[in-house]
């Protein structure tokens, strides 16, 4: 991807911008655990691989992770959210405690099972490590419809000190449409309110904006986009009109990215780097993470999309749930 002069400018502007802004994160966390291992023999009970672990890790993901890029970035970020009384849980708060993210309005919840996405990664000594298999654990119950409420109540009342909101809806159950909704009527004109939607992008209405990736535009609507152009423009525009949104802002993997306003043409961006990606997971979380920091630092929707872009170009070349930092993408700007 090339920048004009003007582009480039305008782009390290917003960057210098970045630090002055507070974003409130309201959504699902869920901890990314990693347990890595040698490959020791193959088992006498089964056919299977015996691993030695030797490490175990637990970083944030899902909404937890956008915070976590935020942070990164430079913003001063509140999540609002919550964990299970249980070791991922506190796994998750002793991070962001370290990085002097506050807890204040992550609430722990008794008989609640912090959402947990375990990778076991395996190789031989001095090897690269493959993913072997990954293992979900969920809340059996959703949450409370009092513990939503007052989440809800939590993020309106940080209102007013911030400049941006981000919802993530990971389909845990920590938000919904309703409680978007009264953010939207509580908040005050003009401030930027993007949604990450899992499953129920449909539910959300009269927002700033929505970056869902290419397969849950096909999942909305049941339809296959495939390498069709033509209908993409179609679901897209159909999308940010039936939703009421600001601007649309659609992933495409290794096709970069499509941008959709009302009154304009659609605006397809290259993919930032290398079209090798080396791991994709949490890449959603990086990119709505920087476009909603982007608007809250006075962004354009296509300037907050392009820096999306370069954000969500990095950090691909990452192992695991990653971050990208202010620093990486000043110099992502000037380079490109």
């Amino acid at each position: 991807m090339k920048f004009t002069i003007p582009d480039r400018a305008a782009l390290l502007a917003i960057l210098e911008r970045f630090p002055r802004q507070q974003v409130v994160m309201l959504g699902d966390l869920v901890a990314d655990e990693s347990i890595y291992g040698e490959i020791a023999r193959v088992s006498r009970e089964a056919p299977v691989l015996i691993l030695k672990q030797r490490e175990k890790q637990v970083v944030p993901g899902g909404g937890a992770n956008a915070v976590n890029n935020l942070a990164d970035l430079g913003a001063r970020v509140i999540p609002v959210g919550v964990v299970g009384d249980d070791e991922t849980g506190e796994a998750l708060l002793r991070y962001f405690r370290e990085k002097q993210i506050s807890t204040r309005h992550v609430a722990r919840v008794r008989d609640y099972l912090t959402p947990t996405k375990t990778r076991i990664l395996g190789g031989l000594t001095h090897w690269q490590r493959q993913q072997i298999v990954r293992v979900d654990r969920e809340p059996a119950q959703p949450l409370a419809r009092e513990v939503r409420t007052g989440l809800a109540r939590s993020t309106v009342a940080l209102l007013s000190t911030s400049t941006g909101v981000l919802v993530s809806d990971y389909g845990y159950g920590a938000t919904s449409s309703r409680e978007v909704d009264l953010l939207r009527r509580r908040g005050r004109k003009g401030l930027p309110i993007t949604i990450d939607a899992r499953y129920d992008l449909l539910t959300y209405k009269n927002l700033t904006a929505a970056t869902p990736n290419e397969p849950e535009v096909e999942a909305a609507f049941g339809q296959s986009i495939g390498h069709d152009l033509e209908r993409l423009h179609s679901l897209g525009r159909k999308l940010l009109r039936r939703q009421s949104f600001q601007a649309l802002l659609v992933t495409r993997g290794r096709d970069g990215m499509a941008l959709f306003e009302a009154r304009r043409a659609p605006r397809h961006l290259p993919i930032f780097g290398s079209d090798q990606a080396v791991d994709v997971t949490g890449a959603g979380d990086t990119v709505i993470a920087t476009f909603t920091l982007a608007l809250a630092a006075g962004a354009s929707f296509l300037h907050a999309a392009l820096l999306a872009d370069c954000a969500g170009g990095i950090v691909v070349m990452k192992r695991g749930t990653a971050t990208v930092t202010l620093g990486e993408m000043r110099e992502a700007v000037r380079n490109a």
